[in-house]
């Protein structure tokens, strides 16, 4: 259930496999970590020109490259070591598996509630049992 948007530069929109690879490897994660059964799989990819995507190291001495990454995830609330161990599996998935630099992947966690989904049919399913 937990829906994950990426937000690209442009310039990797070219290469859709690795597009591909980034979207399971985040699957996996996010499965592993928040343990969230299987076929729960919620993304969205949007790709940026480079003067429509600022993305600033907030004086942590980060420097950016065209690979940033930027992960905004809704999720039900989660603890404290499942958010700790997500941001650094997936962080080193990314790294290990696509070779970006640990310091260009920025991850947004946004937690909200059971009355807050609705996956279709104008029902929120997790209220009414059906999930």
């Amino acid at each position: 259930m937990p829906l994950l948007r990426f937000d690209l530069y442009k310039a990797g929109r070219e290469d859709k496999s690795r597009v591909k690879q980034l979207l399971d490897l985040s699957y996996e994660v996010m499965r592993e970590t928040f343990g969230a059964p299987e076929g729960d799989r919620y993304q969205i990819v949007s790709y940026h020109e480079p003067e429509d995507f600022i993305m600033a190291d907030t004086g942590l001495g980060f420097t950016r490259t065209n690979q940033f990454i930027s992960l905004s995830v809704r999720t039900r609330p989660r603890t404290t070591e499942q958010k700790e161990n997500f941001y650094r599996e997936l962080v080193a998935r990314i790294h290990s598996d696509l070779g970006i630099d640990p310091q260009d992947v920025m991850i947004n966690l946004v937690s909200n509630t059971d009355e807050d989904w609705s996956f279709g049919l104008g029902k929120a399913q997790f209220l009414t049992g059906d999930l």
